[in-house]
């Protein structure tokens, strides 16, 4: 089958349709020869050959993760026979460009039907989390007493709750874990926004969520998300999760996005706004 390269077609060569398996991932031998990917052709400058070469791997990284949803940096590199450093940047590339998630050292799919791709509560919380506290510990400072608080369920808020002094000031949350820990602080209002329980995401999701801040005037609102890209637009990777930041972020008079380096030029199913929308951001970047 002819592959289109610059003004030329270059025909790739089948070696052979046996199968290998690395780990649990079923890969074919063709992959691997040389010939398919005329790395000798005459007519192909060294540019056209890496071009080539990478958007070959890209798609390969793509239909490796439709088959397996979810890989890691190290299963990908010893299956396409690159380095990690190759991989790294070829999922960096992919993600930039909407075509997967990067989540803690491996990859995985998108999953745009059900919009909920994100990783559980339980798992977020061990990931970069001195990062994590560190930015927590930033935020701190825009809180003074008499505020009326809003967080969402993200780990990095969760960081920013254990760290919060034991002042007068109102927290409204749809965070399980956060209401947990602001029990322990006595001057502390806490609201909830109550609802259905998501475990995996250890938040509340209700349907009475614009009615309930018809009472309430949210001073700051503080979240994360799953990514902030090139052109400055907030995403996240859960439906429930977006909805509650969008009218969060809408609603409040000021809004501070807490985000960690990882999640820089990185993009997920559902956009929640832009940076022009919200007061500022606190980062490690």
């Amino acid at each position: 089958m002819p592959v289109k390269v610059g003004n030329g077609n270059v025909f790739a060569i089948i070696v052979t349709e046996k199968t290998a398996k690395c780990g649990n991932i079923l890969l074919n031998k063709a992959w691997f020869s040389n010939a398919d990917i005329g790395q000798n052709h005459p007519i192909l400058s060294q540019y056209q050959r890496d071009s080539f070469m990478r958007n070959e791997r890209h798609q390969k990284i793509m239909d490796l993760l439709h088959h397996h949803e979810s890989l890691t940096t190290t299963e990908l590199s010893v299956v396409l026979q690159v380095s990690k450093e190759t991989i790294r940047r070829d999922l960096r590339f992919l993600q930039e460009h909407g075509h997967l998630l990067r989540l803690h050292g491996r990859a995985k799919s998108l999953n745009r039907e059900t919009q909920d791709n994100g990783d559980p509560f339980n798992m977020r919380v061990k990931s970069h989390f001195s990062s994590k506290s560190l930015i927590a510990q930033q935020a701190v400072t825009w809180i003074n007493e008499g505020m009326i608080i809003a967080l969402d369920a993200s780990s990095t808020c969760w960081y920013l709750a254990k760290q919060l002094p034991d002042i007068n000031i109102t927290i409204f949350t749809n965070s399980i874990r956060i209401c947990h820990e602001l029990s322990k602080k006595k001057n502390i209002q806490l609201i909830s926004s109550g609802g259905v329980l998501h475990r995996k995401y250890a938040c509340y999701i209700s349907s009475s969520l614009i009615t309930q801040l018809k009472n309430l005037e949210i001073d700051l609102f503080i979240f994360s998300c799953d990514g902030i890209d090139a052109n400055g637009d907030l995403w996240d990777s859960n439906i429930d999760n977006a909805e509650f930041k969008e009218i969060l972020i809408k609603r409040a008079l000021q809004s501070i996005l807490l985000i960690d380096k990882s999640k820089i030029n990185r993009k997920s199913e559902i956009r929640i706004g832009n940076r022009s929308n919200i007061t500022d951001i606190i980062s490690n970047y």
